[in-house]
């Protein structure tokens, strides 16, 4: 048979009708899902033989996290059916209490998620995910720990919106990371937003823990215009033409902008 260029058309027009009613069908069986599906509730860790003691137990000791630990958005953790609710914030995450108060303290009663991610990832289930990735901190290889970056009990007045975030943007990374975070006469503005602006901390499928991998995480900022008077399909940032450079590889690897954390000797960020 041949095949006209009307039969050709019809035909593709069909299989794309049929691909987004396919993708329509999907994306509505997951909207109807994420919004049918009755809310999760986690188990808080288990300790043998100990029972609930509640969060006035814990004061007796630990004043210094307790002071503030009702403001902080992990203060308001409850488990399911708690024999003492809105008294069990320590608990959801530590474990039962009762034996680690009757022994007058100890690690070995009582659950320490600053050792063990696991208590962690119970609740934060995308961020476990995110450890799983390629590129990762490493905290599922207890290398690392999620207190190292982030203060569970919320008493970092400094810190971003929600209490439990890092704390002053990039001073948590500068504490192992201090070459890429050390001042520079040339400053990438990027800096000051934070390092979370081109990486993700928890974990990417990118080298470097990349948001993106290629050019297009630095065009996100750095906005190109179509060139008017240099001829169409011209890209002009800062009034410079980098259609061929754009072409080459990564403005950080095609021996640009290297220096992409800041430099002392060029305002283009360059070694």
């Amino acid at each position: 048979m041949i095949w006209t260029s009307p039969m050709k058309r019809c035909l593709r027009a069909g299989a794309l009708g049929l691909v987004a009613a396919l993708l329509a069908v999907a994306l509505a069986v997951m909207l109807n899902s994420c919004a049918s599906a009755p809310r999760t509730v986690f188990a808080p860790p288990g300790i043998s033989g100990a029972t609930f003691a509640g969060n006035r137990a814990c004061a007796g000791c630990h004043s210094n996290y307790t002071r503030s630990f009702a403001v902080s958005p992990h203060g308001r953790v409850a488990f399911a059916d708690a024999p003492m609710r809105a008294e069990s914030g320590c608990e959801s995450c530590h474990g039962p209490g009762s034996k680690h108060i009757a022994a007058g303290g100890g690690l070995g009663l009582i659950v320490n998620p600053g050792k063990n991610p696991a208590a962690c990832f119970e609740c934060h289930l995308e961020t476990h995910a995110e450890f799983n990735l390629p590129h990762h901190h490493p905290v599922a290889e207890n290398k690392m720990n999620c207190v190292q970056c982030h203060d569970p009990h919320g008493r970092d007045i400094f810190k971003t919106a929600g209490g439990l975030a890092m704390a002053r943007l990039n001073q948590t990374c500068a504490a192992c990371h201090r070459e890429q975070t050390r001042p520079a006469v040339f400053e990438h503005e990027a800096m000051r937003e934070g390092c979370t602006t081109c990486h993700n901390p928890h974990g990417s499928v990118n080298r470097k823990m990349l948001t993106q991998a290629d050019a297009n995480m630095c065009l996100r900022c750095h906005a190109q215009n179509q060139g008017v008077f240099s001829g169409s399909g011209t890209i002009l940032i800062g009034a410079v033409d980098h259609t061929a450079f754009l072409s080459r590889a990564t403005c950080w690897a095609s021996g640009c902008h290297t220096a992409v954390h800041g430099s002392n000797v060029d305002p283009r960020l360059r070694y």
